[in-house]
């Protein structure tokens, strides 16, 4: 597509033409929403009438904030030369920013629209929170989509993403810190809360230099989920060396206390007007039952001479966080799936994700069987440690797999399927799809399921 220059100074606060080679081909822009948010346009002569409307994952308060069209250089390049128009903002605001990016990213779409004229097709992807961003905007606004792409999301949802935050921080002080006066929940301010999360962290660093604290330090990743190798730099554990699988952990819970668990929680809060989660009627002795680390914990301890019985019955004994009814209501009606999809969405994870573990899979799951969404909705899986590690190929399979969907009628996600579209995309690289089927979501909550209503 081709754009004036008259047509660009009037409309656009920036402007950027690509190369003088693409400048007569090719149309990027760049500019400001209303609302003050960045965007982002990247549309080739050869459009193919597909737009792919991307919404990024999470920039924490204070962090830069640009405009994103694509998860990466390579993808963006490889369609960009296939003929699709990528599109994306950078929402208002940083942090838990749900009710500014559903509507920068629908003003950015209406813009393209405005400029280029009606998609053919239009779907929305994101990666990581906005994975989650991704599905609100196909629950929310489905008829602005033909679907929808969501890559290593939070979808869980709010509610769930701060309860299951909260359930290893309130093991560790519990068991590391249990006098300390720490506090997890209802910061009165980022100091407050950088504060504590400091002073958790120097228990936790101090209890990883003895075996009863690393069994302890086992017990809370558990408790989320965080698998024994979470990063490509970590050396890769046995099936039952439980030390190595530990002292991976350690590196991840640590990284859970400085950013997730205190200060992101405290910026949720202040958008929320309170603390939305809690952890009263809670049994932490079933939730480790459950979890797929629960021979790795009892090794561990057992090793230590540590009693486990013991100390799941003084996380039961300990004096329980409880919600603000007004923040929950807030986090329900701004941050909380309800599975309801009428386009087909296809979600794809990494099997070895910290950060957003890949039980969030089963909490989605959960809520569009509820809803009679399951026909519309697929899951696939990536065997690979960190969040978000898919290679270019691995992502461009994910969408060449819904738009399958789109084409036929009919789903076809099997881990054969998708490697063969992976090395299609990208040849040098080994794709990673495999048959994968998460653990049951610690604690799930979402608009399907009546009984989640209440703490």
């Amino acid at each position: 597509m081709r754009i004036r220059l008259a047509l660009l100074t009037a409309c656009l606060s920036v402007a950027t033409a690509l190369p003088a080679q693409a400048a007569a081909t090719d149309t990027h822009l760049e500019g400001r929403l209303p609302s003050g948010a960045a965007y982002v346009m990247d549309v080739p002569a050869s459009w193919n009438g597909t737009v792919l409307l991307y919404s990024h994952g999470y920039n924490p308060a204070g962090a830069p904030n640009p405009a994103q069209n694509t998860p990466g250089a390579a993808a963006r390049d490889k369609l960009l030369a296939e003929g699709y128009a990528l599109i994306g903002s950078s929402y208002a605001t940083n942090g838990w920013a749900v009710t500014e990016a559903v509507p920068d990213q629908l003003a950015t779409l209406d813009l393209f629209t405005e400029k280029f004229g009606e998609a053919r097709r239009t779907l929305a992807w994101g990666t990581s929170y906005g994975g989650f961003v991704t599905t609100m905007l196909a629950e929310r606004h489905a008829g602005r989509f033909d679907g929808s792409l969501s890559m290593c999301g939070l979808v869980q949802g709010g509610v769930a993403n701060w309860n299951s935050t909260l359930d290893p921080v309130f093991a560790l002080r519990t068991l590391l810190a249990p006098d300390s006066g720490i506090r997890l929940a209802g910061f009165t301010g980022q100091a407050e809360a950088v504060a504590a999360g400091k002073a958790l962290g120097t228990k936790v660093d101090a209890a990883q230099r003895t075996p009863e604290g690393r069994a302890r330090i086992a017990l809370a990743a558990a408790l989320h989920n965080i698998p024994g190798h979470n990063d490509a730099s970590q050396t890769e554990p046995g099936p039952t060396d439980w030390e190595t699988q530990q002292v991976n952990q350690y590196t991840a819970v640590r990284g859970l206390i400085q950013l997730p668990a205190f200060s992101w929680r405290q910026e949720a809060e202040s958008r929320a007007g309170g603390n939305p989660s809690w952890n009263t009627g809670v049994d932490y002795t079933a939730m480790l039952a459950r979890s797929p680390l629960y021979k790795e914990v009892t090794e561990l301890y057992k090793e230590a001479g540590l009693s486990l019985r013991t100390d799941l019955s003084a996380l039961g004994r300990a004096p329980r966080i409880s919600a603000d009814p007004p923040a929950v209501r807030w986090m329900r009606n701004t941050s909380v799936l309800s599975g309801r999809l009428a386009d087909p969405q296809l979600n794809v994870h990494t099997t070895g994700d910290a950060l957003i573990p890949v039980q969030a899979q089963s909490a989605y799951r959960r809520a569009a069987d509820a809803a009679g969404s399951a026909p519309l909705f697929r899951q696939a899986y990536v065997d690979a440690p960190g969040h978000c590690t898919f290679a270019p190929g691995e992502t461009l399979a994910a969408l060449r797999t819904l738009e399958h969907r789109l084409d036929t009628g009919r789903w076809d996600t099997s881990p054969a399927a998708l490697n063969t579209r992976a090395t299609a995309a990208d040849p040098a690289a080994e794709p990673r799809y495999v048959p994968y089927r998460p653990a049951a979501y610690p604690r799930p909550y979402d608009l399907a399921h009546p009984g989640d209503t209440r703490p």
